[in-house]
């Protein structure tokens, strides 16, 4: 009886959404959230995927009703030049982060590739969301937040800060020009996994869990392999790997 009732259900949402999908009335309807169990909260230290995924525990987690920039997008500075914007949201994300450990999401739903959908916190109870909208690091995304995050957003926008001291494309619209859809996970290459030419500064942990960066040229750089597993990540510049906590390499 359980099984004819979801499949009865999930029959009459698909008809309602092909009914209204004119009018926009209604939210993208995922089966998976109507037969999968609602998952518990999750709590633990993250690895930052980008600016608005991280995982915990092995589950991906995407943040709920914001957008950031995407790993490989480029925006301009307040003076007109280029500069890697995906991955100072993301490098803006893990230092905050680290600053409060652990996180802590809980679910609000699953998306179309399965990923699950959640609203996070750090320790101390900060809202992540919340303050990377606020930080100009990432965007209100109204389509799923219904502008919950629109005033903060303002806020950013006026004072200038993160990517709205200069100028940028909407993830949305940057990922509609680039490719059909960059929100796959098989497509998503983790920012801490794969270097950008402009973050190679390695942060490694030893086996004594000492957090230590190597510089390109330093004699142990060329031998230090990155393990995301483990904590392990790339930066883009030396400020921002001491504001994380790590230290300098001796040679």
């Amino acid at each position: 009886m359980r099984l004819v009732f979801v499949t009865v259900a999930a029959t009459s949402a698909l008809v309602t959404q092909f009914v209204m999908h004119d009018s926009g009335s209604l939210p993208e309807i995922n089966l998976q959230n109507l037969i999968t169990p609602r998952p518990v909260a999750i709590a633990g230290v993250a690895s930052v995927i980008d600016g608005d995924t991280i995982e915990i525990h092995g589950q991906r987690i995407r943040f709920n009703g914001i957008d950031a920039p995407e790993s490989a997008q480029q925006c301009d500075d307040a003076n007109g030049f280029h500069y890697q914007c995906g991955a100072k949201s993301a490098a803006a994300l893990d230092a905050f982060l680290a600053a409060s450990r652990p996180t802590r999401c809980t679910f609000v739903s699953w998306d179309r590739y399965g990923r699950y959908v959640g609203n996070c916190r750090r320790a101390d109870g900060v809202s992540v969301a919340a303050w990377m909208v606020e930080n100009g690091q990432a965007l209100d995304w109204p389509k799923y937040s219904q502008g919950a995050y629109a005033m903060l957003q303002e806020k950013a926008k006026a004072a200038k800060v993160g990517i709205w001291a200069g100028t940028f494309q909407a993830p949305w619209d940057w990922r509609a020009k680039h490719r059909a859809d960059n929100e796959q996970p098989s497509m998503i290459a983790p920012l801490l996994a794969v270097s950008p030419s402009a973050c190679n500064i390695k942060g490694n942990i030893n086996a004594r869990g000492e957090h230590i960066y190597h510089m390109p040229g330093q004699e142990y750089y060329d031998r230090t392999v990155i393990t995301t597993s483990k904590g392990e990540r790339w930066f883009c510049s030396e400020e921002e790997a001491v504001a994380a906590g790590w230290r300098k390499a001796k040679r």
